[in-house]
C-alpha cells in the first residue's frame, strides 16, 4: 500500500473518534426498542452528536476547510474549494431498529474533485479508503471490483423503488445503507448499485472508492446535490446493469 495522506489520516482518526460513540449508542438501542416512547429521538441525538465530533475533530486540523453535511447542510469557512462531506451515520434506520448495518462516510473534494474518501463500519471494524490516484483499500488490503462477467451470477443493491423496477431482471437487495453498498461494489461484494434522488453526502465517499477500485459510474455532474441518480458497477458488468435499469 502507497503512503496516505495527512488528510487521509486526520479523516481515519476523526472517523476512530465518533465511532466510539456510536458504539456506546449502539448498545442502548436494545433496550429502548422495547420502551414506550421508542429509540427515535435518542438516534437523531446520537446522529447529530457524531456529526459535531467530526466536524470538531476535521476542524482542528483544517480550521478552513467547509463542510457539506446531513444534518448541518452547508458550512461556509473561509476556504470554500476544500470542502468535508459529512454522513454521520448512514443508515439510520437500520441503527434505529438494532441492525449492525450502518457507516460513518467522509470524503474530501477539493477544487470541485473528490480527493480522499472514507468509509467507516464501526460494528463490524471495517474500513475502507481510497485516494485519487492511488487505489482503494479494505483495512489496509487493496481491493477491486468484482470480475464476474455473467449477469445470472452477480448481485445488486438499490433502494425499494429501484428493487421494485429491477426485480424480474437481477438479483436485487437493499441494505439499507448506501455508503456500504457502494464500498462493497468497490470490493467485489456486490456487483453494482444503483439509486435515484439520493444525496451527495451518502454517496460522495463510495463514488471515490469505485471509481479507485477499478469500477465505472455515470456521470452525476448534472444533478444537484440532494438529487442524484447514481448508476455503479463493476467494469465488466456496468453495460449489462444498465440496458435492465434502462427506463429507471
Amino acid at each position: 500500500m502507497n503512503s496516505i495522506s495527512p488528510n487521509l489520516n486526520i479523516m481515519i482518526r476523526a472517523a476512530e473518534k465518533a465511532s466510539k460513540t456510536i458504539i456506546r449508542d449502539f448498545g442502548e438501542i436494545e433496550n429502548l426498542q422495547v420502551s414506550k416512547k421508542g429509540p427515535r429521538d435518542f438516534v437523531t441525538k446520537t446522529d447529530k452528536r457524531v456529526e459535531e465530533i467530526l466536524i470538531d475533530e476535521l476542524t482542528k486540523y483544517k480550521k478552513n476547510f467547509s463542510f457539506l453535511t446531513e444534518e448541518s447542510g452547508r458550512i461556509e469557512k473561509r476556504d470554500a474549494d476544500n470542502v468535508w462531506i459529512i454522513d454521520p451515520i448512514d443508515g439510520t434506520t437500520n441503527f434505529l431498529h438494532g441492525i449492525p448495518h450502518f457507516a460513518i462516510s467522509i470524503a474530501l473534494k477539493i477544487d470541485n474533485e473528490l480527493r480522499s474518501a472514507l468509509i467507516h463500519d464501526p460494528i463490524k471494524n471495517e474500513i475502507y479508503f481510497a485516494e485519487q490516484n492511488n487505489g482503494a483499500y479494505f483495512n489496509n488490503h487493496r481491493i477491486h471490483v468484482s470480475r464476474k462477467n455473467n449477469l445470472e451470477e452477480c448481485l445488486f443493491s438499490s433502494n425499494s423503488d429501484g428493487i421494485k423496477y429491477a426485480y424480474p431482471s437481477l438479483n436485487m437487495r437493499n441494505s439499507g445503507c448506501a455508503a456500504l453498498d457502494l464500498a462493497y461494489v468497490g470490493s467485489g461484494r456486490l456487483d453494482g448499485y444503483f439509486h435515484n434522488n439520493i444525496n451527495l453526502w451518502d454517496i460522495a465517499a463510495g463514488i471515490l472508492i469505485v471509481k479507485e477500485a477499478g469500477g465505472t459510474l455515470n456521470d452525476m455532474s448534472k444533478y444537484n446535490d440532494d438529487s442524484i441518480n447514481i448508476r455503479a458497477a463493476s467494469s465488466y458488468i456496468y453495460s449489462e446493469m444498465m440496458e435492465k435499469i434502462d427506463k429507471f
